[in-house]
């Protein structure tokens, strides 16, 4: 590794708590400058880092600053596009939290104003040595010829918990576009990118009640259907079952589990960087041991993972052109339930390359 990238992060918002709490950690990355449109959130972030971190006072201010090499977008996603286009015009490179966009229009927009740059995306939780673990296992052979897979993300909503859950159920929102990335990243790497979806979906209910904080019991309209159902036919003929719900009280369904002619494979919560995983080849379920994957990780390994491959040369996991690809499965899905029918994806990308201890050394 040379010199750290120099980070300046736009949104000091819930989820930088998250970053903040491994960047210290990385070797290979170094923050320098934040900004929020609460510039007292920004400021907070910069006292925390004892003075090191300078506050700019706005995204063009910030994407302009000498001492930024990448932008690290954790804007709502109604703004990541526009804010990874201003880094990119200021020849930043850019890593942004999931969705990459709101639209296809925008996702292809982020695309091509790259040009030589790089620009990455969350989920980076696939990175860890959950996933990765389960991915040897069939990159391996363990499984025999890949099957299927089935993905479950089931929960009564947000409303439960969330003071104010009203943007989880307008449109951008619901259980496929909130929790989706997760797990159909996941299902990338570990099956290929998909080729085809089927799908249905339902909003069983119209109005939703806010269950804590200081407006537990108002109301709010359902503008979102809040139950899809999916099959996806991957590259390589494999079909993954997809269920994101806000409408289950209570299931004992998996997380992801892949099958094949050989073995079933239990795969931990993609919304982690670990958990165990398990495999069936008959004689009943044994734990894999961890042979894969960033160890300890946390929110910003896709960043460092990012900034080892600039060092090295080679391309990087948690890509623009995954995100996209999985951001077009999901509107495809939803068109699909919309219209009743099976629809191409038309996009494609590489599967990203697995994670090995060597990498983990240079990054982490």
């Amino acid at each position: 590794m040379g010199e750290p990238l120099r980070i300046g992060m736009v949104g000091a918002g819930k989820i930088s708590a998250a970053y903040l709490s491994t960047l210290d950690g990385l070797k290979s990355l170094r923050l320098t400058a934040v900004t929020d449109l609460d510039r007292g959130r920004a400021e907070s972030v910069a006292e925390q880092a004892g003075g090191a971190v300078a506050v700019a006072a706005s995204v063009a201010e910030l994407v302009a600053r000498d001492d930024v090499d990448a932008v690290l977008n954790l804007t709502i996603p109604a703004a990541h596009a526009e804010v990874a286009l201003a880094a990119l015009a200021a020849g930043k490179h850019v890593y942004g939290e999931k969705p990459l966009a709101a639209t296809r229009a925008e996702a292809d927009a982020v695309l091509t104003a790259a040009a030589g740059l790089r620009v990455g995306c969350a989920p980076d939780t696939v990175l860890g040595t959950g996933v990765q673990t389960a991915r040897k296992a069939v990159d391996d052979g363990l499984l025999g010829r890949p099957v299927s897979a089935t993905a479950f993300m089931t929960g009564a909503g947000h409303e439960k918990w969330h003071p104010d859950p009203e943007f989880y159920y307008r449109p951008g929102g619901g259980p496929l576009l909130d929790m989706g990335p997760y797990y159909l990243s996941a299902l990338v790497h570990l099956l290929g990118p998909v080729v085809r979806v089927l799908g249905a979906s339902s909003r069983p209910r119209a109005e939703r009640t806010i269950g804590s904080g200081p407006r537990a019991g108002h109301s709010f309209p359902v503008e979102v259907d809040t139950h899809i159902t999916g099959v996806l036919e991957h590259a390589g003929g494999a079909l993954s079952t997809l269920i994101m719900s806000f409408d289950v009280r209570a299931a004992r369904l998996p997380r992801i589990e892949v099958h094949g002619t050989d073995a079933s494979l239990s795969v931990p919560d993609p919304n982690n960087f670990d958990g165990a995983v398990e495999i069936h080849r008959g004689e009943g379920w044994e734990t894999v041991p961890v042979s894969a994957g960033y160890q300890d990780a946390g929110r910003g390994v896709g960043l460092a993972d990012l900034a080892g491959a600039l060092s090295a040369g080679r391309p990087h996991r948690a890509s623009a052109e995954l995100a996209a690809h999985v951001l077009d499965i999901m509107l495809t899905l939803m068109d699909a339930a919309d219209q009743g029918v099976a629809l191409p994806v038309t996009s494609t990308c590489e599967r990203p390359a697995p994670v090995t201890g060597a990498d983990a050394d240079a990054v982490l």
